[in-house]
């Protein structure tokens, strides 16, 4: 009996040999261990804090949950980090020379750091989510609903997670440096996107500001939280938007791996 495996045969080598290297480092083991304290601790307070749920508040979900919500920002910023650490972190090593050297396939090496990242991230997001679930459950009995909406913003959470592994190491690829890559990130993230609502909204093209990374990361984890704000996307559409910076990014840092001297 013969069975087939999702990922090609001749990947799995790179594969677990990427995946090796992003638990190889102390820091980096303590670094996937903050987002599942963080989960705890915030979604602790907020369901022990908050009232009975507000089927018209915000989050739609129930304030109750907001330490969902601090989690999986956690989750998806060591995501990118690790992604960024995945690829920037070599060139910072100068190890780079020295893996292409053993696999000269700079596609499969590639494909090797991106489904490494990603799967490390999904599982960060599923142990992250299962505990503040599991803390809702013992703690905000009566507070929260436990239906679709809840397990969409979960579901959309898994996705997010592994998108932003995917887009950080995309970066990595494209600036070859660790720390330069990690401010342009969290630069972009936290100081420069949302100044770019506030203008775009104020000249009435909030739009598009829906078509930024960030923007379609907060609506597509927010379950149509902010159906009502001009700069977030549905949830479908936000969560199509980041894919498609996903692949965007993916494919510049791979083509640059691929196409430039080390």
């Amino acid at each position: 009996m013969t069975t087939t495996s999702v990922i090609p045969a001749d990947l799995v080598p790179g594969i677990d040999t990427e995946a090796r290297k992003v638990v190889a480092l102390r820091q980096t083991r303590l670094l996937l261990a903050a987002p599942i304290a963080i989960a705890l601790v915030a979604t602790l307070i907020t369901a022990t804090m908050s009232g009975p749920a507000d089927p018209k508040g915000q989050p739609a979900t129930g304030a109750a949950t907001i330490g969902v919500y601090v989690g999986m920002l956690a989750v998806f910023v060591v995501s990118a980090l690790l992604g960024i650490a995945s690829t920037g972190g070599e060139y910072r090593h100068k190890t780079m020379a020295l893996t292409v050297l053993f696999a000269p396939d700079r596609d499969r090496l590639v494909t090797a750091k991106y489904v490494a990242v990603a799967a490390y991230a999904f599982a960060l997001a599923v142990a992250a989510e299962l505990v503040s679930l599991g803390v809702l459950l013992i703690a905000a009995r009566g507070k929260f609903e436990l239906g679709w909406r809840l397990f969409e913003v979960l579901g959309a959470g898994l996705l997010v997670a592994m998108c932003w592994a995917v887009i950080g190491a995309g970066i990595g690829l494209l600036l070859r440096t660790f720390s330069g890559a990690v401010w342009l990130l969290l630069g972009w993230a936290f100081v420069l996107e949302p100044l770019m609502w506030v203008v775009a909204k104020g000249f009435g093209a909030g739009w598009m500001a829906a078509l930024l990374p960030v923007s379609a990361t907060v609506a597509g984890v927010s379950a149509g939280s902010f159906d009502e704000a001009e700069v977030f996307a549905p949830t479908p559409a936000a969560l199509v938007i980041l894919l498609l910076w996903t692949a965007a990014v993916g494919a510049a840092g791979w083509w640059d791996l691929r196409n430039r001297d080390l």
